[in-house]
């Protein structure tokens, strides 16, 4: 039998993508115990089994490298070596050069990468000048910090990778496949009964549909159940990170973990990871001060980080925690005013430190590798929004700072009010939507594509969503106001037509729609059509610039 090359390379490469995560967290981990056997054991079981690996498909230098490798950490085992921060850096390193390694031969090539080029010599330097165990515990039981090779969290190119697969249970897939049999022998139920000789009742029909429509309510259920994954994993690979930036700082900083068992949806998982690395560099460069200076403070020289996250009703919510300095009020304000943004001086402290998720808006005064340019939480915002989601930013100073993240469990289906506008199809969050009530008679023929309405006393500003658009067509003699919400800040959108809640799976959208604001995605309605998923914080950017026109108009 042929044996398939490319099937065996890419379980090669999924299995030791596994390992390597296992290895790292143990490396990690032995910086704090250094004399734990079982640790070093981990680490030496990951390599060997990359080794015999690496062996069986011939990949010769990937096994030198391993075989060098294998080496040391066996001399760890036995105490011939002791475990040290240099050896530390080496072995942490050397993660990088299997992960280039595992790269390669899905490529089709087996060469020597960078990374192990410069890793060898080291690795065999250490073996020459190897210091026996006994010599050197007293000064590991004394390292209180970890030291780094990488600068600027550079090795997250190489941690922090999406994954193109997913464990499921087995347990999972056979219901799905009892599903799928059960919805098949629903189908043919209901295809008989309408092609029958004899007219079937309404009521078998009713019951018929009933069974269909409860068997895909399930199988929707258990789809979205295999798709969930923890948040521990995407967590924890943010730890060699910390590792890392710590040590280019000056900086002793341990990273803890919260809700790491709470699920979402793999995609979510996967739109999550540059958000939070901009958060965790941020936290380490402003948040997190120097020990001497902690000390000053009476604080623990080492800082913390804590990432966590929770359930809430249908959303998830992740925090990302600094113990640092907190946000300085007076920077934030001179720094927007020389971005060119209008602040007011009665903004309270909150509305002041949403100010950083503006583009450009810095409170460092030199730009460097990691920071200074004032794109790093506009980034966030913008990936967070992307989620159907919002961020915002709390702060004590002198305690430390807290980004908090909420967006829905899942992107591939959304509750939403479908609407129509000018002859199109859109549908509304419903996360948004408050409330709907008519247009007021004398503002029906308002030329203008905004306006305000008296709402219980409060003035709501509106937009004509078909003018937002620049939708041709008469506008319905009776138009409705949706208004929706996002923060404090509530919105009317005027539309011809309310459809009413909805469940749709969305779609991405294509390349030609990508750049049009105040549109996130798309779906398939109930009637067939096409229908443009709304974007409200986009949508309220623009409501900023509607009201300013209003109140010039009056």
């Amino acid at each position: 039998m042929e044996i398939d090359k490319k099937l065996l390379l890419e379980s090669f490469r999924m299995e030791t993508g596994e390992g390597l995560a296992q290895m790292e967290e143990a490396l990690l981990e032995l910086e704090s115990h250094p004399g734990d056997p079982e640790l070093v054991n981990t680490v030496f079981r990951v390599v060997h089994t990359f080794k015999g690996n690496a062996a069986m498909l011939e990949l010769q230098y990937a096994l030198a490298f391993a075989h060098a490798l294998e080496d040391l950490l066996d001399r760890i085992r036995t105490h011939e070596v002791a475990f040290s921060p240099e050896i530390a850096d080496a072995l942490l390193g050397s993660m990088d050069a299997l992960r280039e390694f595992i790269a390669a031969p899905t490529a089709g090539s087996d060469a020597p990468t960078p990374i192990s080029m410069r890793l060898l010599p080291r690795i065999n330097r250490l073996l020459e000048a190897a210091v026996p165990a006994e010599k050197t515990k007293k000064n590991l039981a004394e390292t209180t910090a970890p030291e780094a090779t990488a600068s600027s969290g550079e090795t997250s190119a190489a941690t922090v990778q999406s994954a193109p697969t997913l464990r499921v249970d087995v347990q999972k897939l056979d219901r799905l496949l009892d599903l799928t049999g059960e919805l098949a022998i629903a189908r043919g139920r209901t295809t008989r009964l309408l092609e029958g000789g004899k007219r079937s009742s309404i009521e078998e029909l009713a019951e018929a549909h009933d069974t269909e429509v409860r068997l895909q309510a399930e199988l929707q259920e258990l789809v979205m159940k295999v798709r969930m994954v923890p948040v521990e994993p995407l967590f924890r690979q943010y730890m060699r990170i910390v590792r890392d930036l710590g040590k280019e700082l000056g900086k002793t900083v341990r990273l803890k973990i919260e809700g790491g068992d709470v699920e979402v949806d793999t995609s979510v998982v996967e739109h999550l990871r540059d958000p939070l690395l901009h958060m965790i560099r941020n936290a380490m460069d402003h948040g997190i001060e120097l020990p001497e200076q902690r000390l000053k403070a009476d604080k623990r020289a080492m800082g913390t980080i804590t990432l966590r996250a929770s359930h809430e009703s249908g959303f998830i919510s992740v925090g990302v925690e600094d113990d640092g300095a907190g946000l300085d009020r007076a920077k934030i304000l001179a720094a927007a005013k020389r971005r060119g943004i209008s602040v007011d001086a009665g903004l309270s402290d909150h509305e002041v430190y949403q100010l950083v998720f503006e583009s450009g808006v810095s409170t460092t005064d030199q730009v460097s590798k990691l920071s200074g340019r004032g794109v790093g939480m506009d980034v966030v915002r913008r990936n967070v929004q992307a989620l159907r989601g919002n961020v915002s930013i709390d702060s004590q100073p002198g305690c430390g700072s807290t980004v908090h993240l909420r967006f829905p469990l899942t992107l591939a289906i959304i509750e939403g009010f479908a609407v129509e506008a000018a002859g199109n199809t859109y549908v509304i969050p419903m996360d948004h939507v408050v409330e709907c009530l008519e247009l007021p008679v004398d503002q029906r023929n308002s030329k203008y594509a905004t306006g305000v309405l008296e709402l219980r006393g409060e003035p709501v500003p509106y937009l004509q969503l078909g003018d937002h658009f620049q939708l041709r067509g008469a506008r319905a003699p009776r138009q409705h106001v949706v208004v929706a919400q996002q923060h404090a800040k509530r919105v009317g959108l005027v539309v011809d037509t309310l459809f009413g809640a909805t469940q749709t799976v969305i779609k991405p959208l294509p390349t030609v729609f990508k750049d049009i604001p105040g549109v996130s995605g798309s779906a398939i309605v109930g009637n067939g059509r096409v229908a443009m998923i709304l974007d409200l914080p986009a949508l309220l950017r623009d409501f900023r610039t509607s009201e300013a026109a209003v109140a010039r108009r009056e």
